[in-house]
Formats: C-alpha cells, sequence, structure tokens
C-alpha cells in the first residue's frame, strides 16, 4: 500500500545515534590525530590580526589581499570581505558538528584498521618517534600549526611510504569532514541538502514481520528465503512471488521512504553506505562505495541503466556460459529495463553532462546521454547518493520490492543473516535455511538508538531455496561463514578503479543540481583490443564527494579551492578491469576487507582517461583542471577560453584548441605518471564477481544457473557471479542475471513439487 506524503515541503530528519565511546584511542592518540587534522584545515588569518599563534596559521597581510583579490577575480559570486575573513579564519575543531562526524568517520573504521592507525599514532606521541617521523623531539600536537603542515607536506614527499599513506588518510578524513558539516563552506557554496520545489514520491507499507522478545530460536517457513534487497534480490522477490511461490526477503538494513530523503550526507553515510560510508582497502589506495539498506545499492546509485554490451557476453560465452549470447538473455535485459521505465527520451543535461557530451563532439570522440530508471520522468535532481526522495529513480524499494509484496512476499528488515543451514551426507549438501538476528526498531519506529536497547531475537527460516543476494563484498563472506570451501570464494574481485579530476569553469554551475550521471564517452573503453579501457562520465557532485580527495599541497590552497566548488565539476575514468583482488573478513570484527590495488595494466588505461578528462574540460573553457595525482600540478588557465571572442585586429588568429602550447606542456608532465600509490588514489562505486559464475567447478563458485557447485538448492543473484568486470554499470546486467536466475528456481520448484504429487 502506498502513503502520500505530499504535503512535506522538506525530508523528514533521519536522527543519528548517540556516538560511541572514543575509548580505543588514548588521549594522547587523540590528541596525535586531530592536531593533523587541524593542520590540514586550519584558521587561517593575516599576521597582524592573529589570537592564537600555535594554532592559526598566518600568512601576511599582503598575501591575505592577493589571495582575496584572486578570489573576486575567479569567482562569479565571490563572498564579501568579511564572509572571506571567516571562512578562512574558521577552525574546524572548534565545530561540534565536524568533531562528531570525524569520530563517526573513525569509529566506522574497521578494528584491525584502526588498530594500525593507533599504533602509528603512539609512535608519532614519544619523543624519539617524533624526531623520526617529524624532525623533532617536541611531540606533534605541542608543535604549532604552520610546522605541523609542513611535516604532513614532508610526509607527502617521503620515500618511506607509511608516512605518505598516513597524511593521505588523514587528510581525506578531514576534508570530507569539513564538506559535511562547515557551515559557512555550505553557506557560501551554495549547496542545499534537497531540490527547491521539495515533493516526496508516496511510501510503501512493507508490513515488516515483527516477533516477541523471546530466548528461544523464532521459525519462518517459506519456499525461498533472500538475503539481501538490492537490485539482485528485488528482482527474485517479484518473480518468484508472482510465480505463487512464497518468499521472503530479509537484509540486515532498514527501509527509509522518500519522506526521509534525501537524507543529510552523515545520515545517510550512517544508515545507506556499508561500512557507514568508510570503506578503504586495505592498503588505502581504493575508496569504496556501496548500498547497505533496504533496497541495497539501487536506494542510493545514480540510475545509470546500461545494457552490457556484445563484446562482453561473447567473452562470458566463451567461457562456456552460452546463455549470455542467446535472445532469452536479451530478453531478461528488455524485461527488467520495461519495467522500471529505463529510457534517455526525458532526460536534461546538467552542466557536467554537457561537458562530455559536447566536448566529445568538438573532439571527434563517442558520447551518448545514458539511460535512466526513471519511469519516463526527467528527475533533474543531484542528491540521490543520498536516496531519491522523489520516488521518481525506480529502484528496488519503489518498484520491485512493493510488486513482489502484492504478489504476496513477506519481508524482514533488521535481519543479520549469520550463516546459511545446511542438511548434510557424505557425498552432499543441501541449503535448508538461513540463521540470524533480528533487530527490532525502537518504540518509535526510529533506529538510532542503541540495539542492545530494542527488541532482538533469533530468528531460522527454513526454505526450500536459498538465495544469497548480499551484495559482492558480503555474499562471499556469508558462504564462508557457513562452511563453504571452494577456493574462488571472495577471489576475482572486480571495482572498476576510478581516476578522477575536477575542473572549474567560469559559469556558476552547482554540480549537484541536475542528473548526476546522464552522458558518457566510450572512445576509450576498448584500449587493449579485448575490451579493457576506460569510460568517461560525470561524477556525484554532492561536495564532500568529489572535494575529500580534491588535491591538498597546503592549507590554503585547499581551502581556497573548496571555496570555488561551486564553479566546479568532477569527471572519472572508469576502468573496466582485467587484474582482480579478493574480499576476506576482519579477523577482529568479521567485516569485509577489500584486498585489492589497480595493476599496472590497468593504471595505464585509468591514465589514458584522465588524459581524455582533462581534454574534454580543456575544449569546453575550463580555467583551472585538478588530476587527483599528487605529483602533478593542477594546469592554469593563461589563454581566453573557447566562448572569447578575439578583437577585430585578431581575426586572423587560429584558435589552438588542445594544442595551446601551455596545456600541451601540462600534459607531457601528465602522461609520465605512473599512477602509483600513494602518489594516486582511486575510488570504486562497483563490486563484482567474488562468486564468479563458471561453466565448471574448478572455476568458479556457482554454474550457469547461479546454483553453488558446492550445495544443492543453495544459489548466489548479485553482482558476484559476474564472471569477469561488466564495464558498464552493473545494475542492469546484475538485475537481467537474477531474473533469469529466479525463473529458473521457479521452474524447480514446480517441478520439485509435480514430483512430490506424483509420489
Amino acid at each position: 500500500m502506498m502513503v502520500a506524503t505530499h504535503h512535506l515541503t522538506a525530508p523528514i530528519p533521519t536522527q543519528l545515534p548517540k556516538l560511541e565511546p572514543d575509548t580505543y584511542f588514548s588521549e594522547t592518540q587523540w590528541q596525535t590525530l586531530l592536531a593533523l587534522v587541524d593542520a590540514i584545515i586550519p584558521s587561517i588569518v593575516a599576521e597582524p590580526v592573529a589570537t592564537d599563534r600555535k594554532n592559526q596559521l598566518l600568512i601576511s597581510e599582503s598575501q591575505y589581499k592577493e589571495v582575496y583579490e584572486h578570489t573576486k577575480s575567479s569567482m562569479k559570486y565571490p563572498p564579501d570581505h568579511g564572509k572571506f575573513q571567516q571562512y578562512l579564519g574558521a577552525r574546524p575543531l572548534d565545530n561540534p558538528r565536524f568533531v562528531r562526524q570525524l569520530k563517526r568517520t573513525i569509529q566506522a573504521v574497521p578494528s584491525s584498521s584502526r588498530k594500525q592507525l593507533g599504533s602509528v599514532l603512539n609512535i608519532i606521541a614519544t619523543r624519539l618517534g617524533s624526531l623520526a617521523a617529524t624532525g623533532s623531539y617536541s611531540t606533534l600536537h605541542e608543535q604549532p600549526v604552520h610546522a605541523r603542515e609542513a611535516i604532513i607536506q614532508a610526509w607527502n614527499q617521503s620515500w618511506l611510504s607509511v608516512w605518505p599513506i598516513i597524511g593521505k588518510t588523514i587528510a581525506k578524513i578531514a576534508r570530507a569532514t569539513f564538506a559535511q558539516t562547515d557551515p559557512l563552506f555550505l553557506e557560501l557554496s551554495g549547496y542545499k541538502e534537497f531540490v527547491d520545489n521539495y515533493r516526496p514520491g508516496p511510501s510503501f507499507n512493507f508490513n515488516f514481520m515483527q516477533f516477541e522478545a523471546g530466548s528461544d530460536i523464532e521459525t519462518v517457513d517459506t519456499d525461498v528465503v533472500i538475503i539481501g534487497s538490492g537490485c539482485g534480490g528485488a528482482v527474485c522477490a517479484k518473480v518468484l512471488s508472482e510465480a505463487g511461490h512464497s518468499v521472503v526477503v530479509v537484509d540486515k538494513g532498514y527501509y527509509f521512504p522518500p519522506s526521509q530523503l534525501p537524507m543529510t550526507t552523515e545520515a545517510a553515510s550512517q544508515f545507506l553506505y556499508e561500512g557507514k560510508g568508510a570503506m578503504q582497502s586495505a592498503n588505502g589506495s581504493m575508496t569504496l562505495l556501496a548500498g547497505s539498506c533496504w533496497g541495497g545499492g539501487g536506494t542510493i546509485n545514480w540510475s545509470v541503466s546500461l545494457q552490457p554490451q556484445g563484446f562482453l557476453r561473447q567473452e562470458w560465452a566463451d567461457q562456456g556460459l552460452n546463455f549470455f549470447t542467446t535472445q532469452e538473455f536479451q530478453h531478461c535485459l528488455d524485461r527488467v529495463c520495461d519495467f522500471m521505465g529505463v529510457s534517455d527520451a526525458h532526460i536534461r543535461h546538467n552542466h557536467g553532462a554537457n561537458v562530455i557530451l559536447d566536448g566529445s563532439r568538438k573532439l571527434g570522440w563517442n558520447a551518448k546521454p545514458c539511460p535512466q530508471n526513471t519511469g519516463g520522468a526527467e528527475h533533474y535532481c543531484g542528491h540521490c547518493g543520498l536516496g531519491c526522495g522523489s520516488g521518481e529513480k525506480q529502484g528496488p524499494s519503489v518498484s520491485w520490492l512493493p510488486a513482489a509484496a502484492q504478489a504476496g512476499a513477506k519481508f524482514i528488515e533488521g535481519f543479520d543473516v549469520s550463516k546459511v543451514l545446511f542438511n548434510k551426507t557424505r557425498r552432499s549438501q543441501q541449503a535448508v535455511g538461513v540463521t540470524g538476528t533480528w533487530t527490532a526498531r525502537d518504540r518509535d519506529g526510529n533506529v538510532h538508538t542503541p540495539a542492545s536497547g530494542r527488541t532482538q531475537r533469533q530468528i531460522q527460516i527454513k526454505a526450500k531455496k536459498v538465495i544469497v543476494a548480499c551484495s559482492t563484498l558480503n555474499s562471499p563472506l556469508l558462504l564462508m561463514r557457513s562452511g563453504l570451501k571452494n577456493p574462488h570464494i571472495g577471489k576475482n574481485l572486480y571495482l572498476h578503479p576510478v581516476g578522477q579530476l575536477n575542473a572549474s569553469f567560469n559559469e556558476d554551475i552547482k554540480g549537484w543540481e541536475g542528473g548526476i550521471l546522464t552522458s558518457v564517452c566510450s572512445s576509450f573503453e576498448n584500449l587493449d583490443g579485448k575490451g579493457h579501457g576506460v569510460k568517461l562520465e560525470p561524477t556525484n557532485m554532492v561536495p564532500y564527494l568529489f572535494l575529500y580527495e580534491h588535491p591538498w599541497r597546503s592549507a590554503l590552497q585547499w581551502k581556497l579551492d573548496a571555496l570555488r566548488c561551486r564553479q566546479m565539476n568532477s569527471y572519472i575514468a572508469i576502468a573496466r578491469d582485467r587484474d582482480t583482488g579478493r574480499v576476506y573478513p576482519d579477523p577482529d570484527d568479521g567485516r569485509p576487507i577489500i584486498d585489492y590495488t589497480p595493476s599496472a595494466f590497468d593504471r595505464k588505461h585509468i591514465l589514458a582517461g584522465i588524459i581524455a578528462l582533462a581534454k574534454l574540460c580543456y575544449i569546453e573553457g575550463a580555467t583551472e583542471i585538478w588530476p587527483f595525482i599528487r605529483s602533478v600540478p593542477s594546469f592554469v588557465r593563461r589563454s581566453k577560453p573557447p566562448n572569447h571572442t578575439p578583437e577585430a585586429d585578431k581575426d586572423d588568429a587560429v584558435d589552438q584548441g588542445i594544442n595551446d602550447a601551455d596545456f600541451v606542456a601540462w600534459l607531457k608532465t601528465l602522461e609520465r605518471t605512473s599512477l602509483n600509490f600513494p602518489d594516486a588514489t582511486f575510488s570504486s562505486a562497483h563490486q563484482m564477481g567474488t562468486c564468479r559464475m563458471s561453466a565448471h567447478p574448478a572455476r568458479g563458485v556457482v554454474n550457469s544457473e547461479g546454483r553453488a557447485w558446492e550445495a544443492r538448492n543453495l544459489y548466489v543473484a548479485d553482482a558476484s557471479v559476474f564472471p569477469s568486470a561488466s564495464g558498464v554499470n552493473p545494475m542492469i546486467t546484475n538485475m537481467a542475471i537474477a531474473d533469469w536466475i529466479a525463473r529458473g528456481i521457479s521452474r524447480d520448484l514446480k517441478k520439485e513439487s509435480r514430483l512430490r504429487a506424483a509420489l
């Protein structure tokens, strides 16, 4: 049942949980960490007005006037002098919201990684350790902020990798937290947490199953249990329930209706993302975004609905998976697209998308609009990464799961599955259900209160078929916890690693307004002749998501750059990776640990993509371009942008475009980099392959119908079954494979029912 909430003019706030005790770090460790954070984004003042020479970064009065004049000349709507002075002078550590979010981010880091950071902080906090790390016997938190800034700058140049890694990690946390919480930055940027004329879409009453408190195990019986409510699990739920089977969908996350969306960035990190939005690879080279809520990644993805390309289908068929070149696979693709109203006919492109389209045309490259799963709506909104308030994006919780409910499916939110249950014989095993812990909402229907104060119950779900669809990062961990031994479980991890750059323009863009990703350039997608390369795309423009890795060379430079964010767009070169990593459980808390670093082969393609992105931005008039590479300076344009009209006496001047001498010289510097970590870092919003589909048990985890090679009646139906990286945003491929798997399961259930009836 849909419930209308059109009367609301703003999202209902989602309360954050109270901070946990911060005793995992000692007082000295906190002092050291906060001293480093303070040096990344300090209070900056002109020397004559300084009041705290230890904690204020001092610049000369002439430099202060110079940077303000530059700000006025480079911004369409610069702040007045008073606001500018207030912005530079603000110290984030004096902002309680900043400190709270900083601690939430640290709390979200896996325990083993937090211990490693604590060990480094312990070393720095000693006199001898400080001498080795900073060149001074004075401990770091005793040193003035200008000295701390110089220390971090020196770390970034160090040949000993531990120091640039620590510097980059702390800078990343500081920059992201600042862009989420600083009140004057948010005011001057013009960023709004939801669109003008906000009107939430209807919510759906899923009538989630409820259980009384008790010490005994509660048992639920069903034909099919599906672990995960994301793009794979939701499609399976609709297909199977509409085929007449009893279905229970469970998820560790909770449902948030459109009336609570989009969330603030802090709340979204807490309730919508895996790892509370703070996931990194084990060595820090990759930052990952993955959904973890009711609707999974489909709740926070960016609507892009690209079908897998022919070369990929053939590659998978060549591995013995002939289904992918059948017309039946195309039927599956068409079904899922038709159900969500996938189309590119109603798109209104924003500035970021038009740079891709228009720049590609000027350079003779191939670019096109990206179809969107928005039911034919224009959907001019850049906040879907924080949840879709309009309900126009036809993700799992808006379309697939309500359809499953109408066909009789049942749902349990807040259910953390610990393992799959089996009946075992000497020669085989058969999945018969799952067990785990259910945590209710509190009496007021909220989920921010401590789990220990809410009803909890051990639940066992008995089922004829078990479908694991809890993500590429979590599905293999569930199989491991359940005792499966296939050596491919958790291996073959593909991440579509992304290289990124920011570019500023002589326009007041506000890149967070309009669709997030509505265009793509495909001219560089096949750089090796085997389908490996990059696609060029705009990216999410919620400020913290494109500023957390914006190059930091000094505190003043970064703070001034951030002030110009309303005139920036950010772009990504997203690689179809050939080489893989793995995921395994944290030894302390069992959470996913990602072991992945982009290979030299894949980095070469990413670099080609960054160079191409720079050319697109230049030809479209960018005034400054910042690749996310520490050793490469930004490009600052001296020539007039393309829309400049030459004076009459220069009518014969040739517009050199990307052949501009300054730009060509800068590109040569960019071309010489190897994108080695920690000089460069990467990100990922796509995870695939850790329960790989294969034609033979020796080569993967599941067969061509999604069934686990090790156990009967156990299936995997999410992006973890991809035989290799999809090369396109994986949602549609994931859904189509889930549609195929679910239809096969339905046939098996009906066949088994007929056999039982015949006995």
